[in-house]
């Protein structure tokens, strides 16, 4: 099956080529290895889904790395590693809402699940790459004591 998202990465990567966009080329080519390699290492060619968890896992990364170099001082390396975050963050779907979240949670909870495992277990696959685990965990546990 091919991706449609990886044709939009691969062409995004051409443009930023010809653009001599360095920090675009950068970003775009050392996703597309992880791609790679994880399409190696699955045996099969990546489907978008395949493709938004790479980029949902680049994106936390960075972040993580942004906020590191910020308490460590290093404003300019936190500025860089935002501007990767917005890069990537153009080809996932747009973020959900806390509010969203919240609802999604309350509703699975109305189906009868009561315990934080499986609740999360059914939430994940509905927010993948659209809002950030840390904060649904919270969201979840501050539903399960309401």
């Amino acid at each position: 099956m091919s991706s449609t998202l990886k044709q939009e990465l691969e062409t995004a990567l051409k443009v930023a080529r010809k653009d001599r966009d360095r920090l675009r080329v950068t970003v775009l080519s050392s996703t597309l290895s992880e791609l790679r390699n994880l399409e190696i290492e699955e045996g099969e060619s990546a489907d978008d889904e395949m493709v938004k968890k790479v980029l949902s896992r680049a994106v936390k990364q960075r972040k993580e790395a942004a906020e590191q170099m910020l308490a460590g001082g290093r404003e300019e390396l936190a500025e860089k590693e935002e501007s990767e975050v917005e890069i990537l963050s153009e080809f996932l779907p747009p973020p959900l809402a806390e509010e969203e979240v919240r609802s999604m949670v309350q509703e699975i909870m109305e189906d009868g699940v009561d315990q934080m495992g499986p609740l999360m277990g059914r939430l994940m696959p509905r927010i993948q790459g659209r809002f950030d685990g840390k904060d649904a965990n919270r969201i979840v546990r501050e539903e399960l004591s309401a």
